[in-house]
């Protein structure tokens, strides 16, 4: 019975995917009808009924490869879990609908198909999500362990002071990995002022705040001074309303100031040269 179902899915696909199609276009949430080009558009809805049509006629090795290939594409595509979830019902409901209208689904043999369409289904999906699942997590933690990589660097801009760009939101793990490269960084580059760039960081909240005054604390605890630059106007009202101590930090709306000033705190000034 799974032949004669694989079979008719495979000769209708068309329709059926021009159906689904249909339905997953009028999801007015989801931004994937509606910025892809349509030759990707068509490839990817294709490429999803090749999916659904491996998992009943092809062996466990093929079908899992196919599987994760189009994981990994829906999930750079930004395919959300709702989504995921709205494309195998919609299918679904879709081939209900086919088989019912041609007759090829009645009630003689309603009973016995739907229990095997719902062997079928109910697996399927569950394989999807956990594809699908494993994909994201993985692109999440690389994506992570990219951010870290590139906003945790201690950078020495001159002699005795050296800049640390934080970027994107802090959380207690990476706020640990700032900690541990700061004081490294510190002790290495011999650093006498150390300035923590937050113009890329999105929001500052008490617990963000707590991170930062800790850091500099730290600092000051191996014989370096810190200081916070790139405090946007934003920024500074939500330390005021949030009632944020900063008193013990120098602090400048940009990183040109806060280098002026960490070349003054080293007796050095940037000067202009008359070469004329």
């Amino acid at each position: 019975m799974n032949k004669q179902i694989a079979a008719y899915i495979h000769e209708n696909i068309d329709e059926i995917l021009e159906r689904w199609k249909a339905l997953m276009e009028d999801d007015k949430d989801d931004r994937f009808f509606q910025v892809m080009s349509n030759q990707v558009i068509d490839n990817t809805v294709h490429e999803f009924g090749d999916l659904m049509i491996s998992s009943l006629t092809e062996g466990e090795e093929t079908y899992d490869g196919k599987l994760n290939d189009f994981s990994v594409q829906i999930v750079r595509y930004g395919w959300s879990m709702s989504f995921v979830l709205r494309a195998l019902t919609n299918f679904t409901e879709v081939i209900y609908e086919k088989m019912e209208e041609v007759g090829f689904l009645n009630e003689s043999n309603y009973k016995s198909f739907r229990e095997v369409l719902t062997k079928w289904i109910t697996p399927l999906n569950h394989s999807v999500v956990d594809a699908y699942s494993k994909v994201w997590e993985k692109t999440v933690d690389l994506q992570k362990i990219a951010l870290q990589e590139l906003s945790a660097s201690l950078i020495p801009v001159f002699d005795k002071i050296s800049v640390m760009p934080l970027v994107g939101t802090i959380d207690t793990e990476r706020a640990k990995l700032i900690m541990e490269n700061l004081l490294q960084g510190v002790v290495k580059h011999r650093a006498e002022v150390v300035l923590l760039d937050i113009t890329g960081v999105p929001v500052v909240d008490t617990m963000v705040a707590h991170h930062i005054i800790q850091a500099a604390d730290a600092v000051r605890l191996v014989g370096a001074k810190c200081m916070l630059v790139g405090i946007r106007p934003e920024i500074a009202q939500t330390i005021v309303t949030l009632g944020i101590n900063l008193n013990d930090f120098t602090t400048t709306s940009t990183l040109q100031r806060g280098m002026e000033q960490a070349l003054a705190l080293t007796n050095r000034a940037i000067v202009e040269v008359d070469l004329s």
